[in-house]
């Protein structure tokens, strides 16, 4: 309860700064919703935001390759490789990503390939619903 005041307290400061401010906000707020997601699974999940896009591709990727995630995953990586093109590291984070390497915004990194499958799957899952509202 009081994470989610923090967090509408600090959407609310966010009309009063520039717009590039609130880009930077907006990532950060998004980074620490989604470490809260992932404690979810048992464990603290890397954070994901705005910076964690190519990473979030790769390893939409890697679950889609192996079957743990089917359906929209593959449309969400999509776009969002269509947001990185051009950035070196962000195409980097892609990579690694995409060998199942999930770095966060937070500089928290899971291997995905040390996971048993059910984790793996959970954690593809919350890849997928964080990935989606980064596009």
């Amino acid at each position: 309860m009081r994470f989610r005041f923090a967090l509408v307290s600090l959407a609310l400061t966010a009309a009063s700064f520039p717009a590039m401010a609130q880009s930077d906000l907006l990532g950060q707020l998004k980074d620490q919703a989604g470490a809260s997601l992932g404690q979810d699974l048992g464990f603290k999940m890397p954070a994901m935001g705005s910076s964690t896009i190519g990473s979030a591709a790769g390893v939409l990727q890697y679950c889609v390759k192996n079957n743990y995630l089917g359906g929209d995953a593959a449309s969400v990586k999509d776009k969002l490789l269509a947001r990185i093109t051009g950035q070196k590291q962000q195409e980097k984070n892609f990579e690694s990503g995409a060998k199942g390497l999930l770095k966060g915004g937070d500089g928290k990194t899971l291997n995905l390939k040390l996971l048993s499958s059910k984790l793996k799957s959970k954690a593809c899952d919350y890849v997928l619903k964080n990935a989606s509202s980064l596009i």
